[in-house]
């Protein structure tokens, strides 16, 4: 685990302000004392702790009614599987289904696909959820990320952190510029988040295979979460 600051200021100063003033482009007056406006950085690694992962079915039919019927009756089937997961959260994902054409523009057929979505914390059960439903789905994509309730606490920690790095330069820079001290103008915290990008896989597996699919041992990998200080000081000397 890893935490990082970074600090980034620039000067307004009355002077400045005036000139800007003069040029036609602002009408800022100064308010008598020098303004420094900049921003400190907090972040922080650590590893994810949620999986999420996508898996669909896809079908053809002659019309779309048998079409339907296969897709629900294959999601349902999926759906009584992840019951035996408790620990993952399952909801069944985005449904969509086209026409298919003949050369007079007749629809002929129709094809359809069905997702069904996990996101769990326990990486065991997950695997071993994905390698059933692999059986008979087709896995769209998997990923990993922070929980929102680790994230969530993060965050907090970091907002304290980044507020006293702020100070702490606005102390730093009270000193650079032989002032007296400083006050508060105004300042602002953002959080922000870097995840990995997500890992997919074209793994297919025949319905009628005899044989079980092994569960994938998963590497999370980390993520990094930030928060950042942003605002005005005003320097009195």
């Amino acid at each position: 685990m890893k935490t990082t600051l970074l600090n980034k200021a620039t000067l307004t100063t009355g002077s400045a302000l005036l000139l800007t003033a003069m040029m036609g482009s602002a009408h800022a007056e100064p308010t008598g004392y020098d303004q420094l406006t900049f921003q400190t950085e907090v972040k922080e690694e650590v590893q994810n702790d949620e999986v999420r992962a996508s898996l669909y079915k896809k079908a053809q039919a002659t019309d779309s009614k048998a079409l339907a019927t296969t897709l629900n009756t294959s999601i349902n089937n999926a759906m009584k599987i992840a019951k035996r997961y408790p620990s993952v959260t399952v909801s069944t994902g985005q449904q969509r289904t086209y026409p298919s054409y003949d050369k007079n523009n007749k629809i002929i057929g129709w094809t359809g696909q069905a997702n069904i979505d996990l996101k769990s914390t326990d990486f065991a059960a997950t695997s071993q959820l994905i390698a059933d439903l692999q059986e008979t789905l087709v896995m769209e994509n998997l990923s990993f990320g922070v929980s929102d309730t680790k994230k969530d606490a993060l965050e907090q920690k970091l907002m304290t952190d980044a507020s006293r790095a702020f100070q702490q330069q606005a102390k730093n820079l009270t000193s650079a510029w032989s002032a007296r001290g400083y006050r508060v103008v105004n300042v602002n915290l953002n959080t922000g988040s870097n995840y990995p990008r997500p890992m997919y896989s074209a793994m297919s597996m025949k319905s009628d295979s005899l044989e079980s699919v092994p569960s994938q041992s998963f590497e999370s990998g980390n993520s990094t979460i930030s928060v950042t200080a942003n605002g005005t000081i005003e320097l009195t000397k």
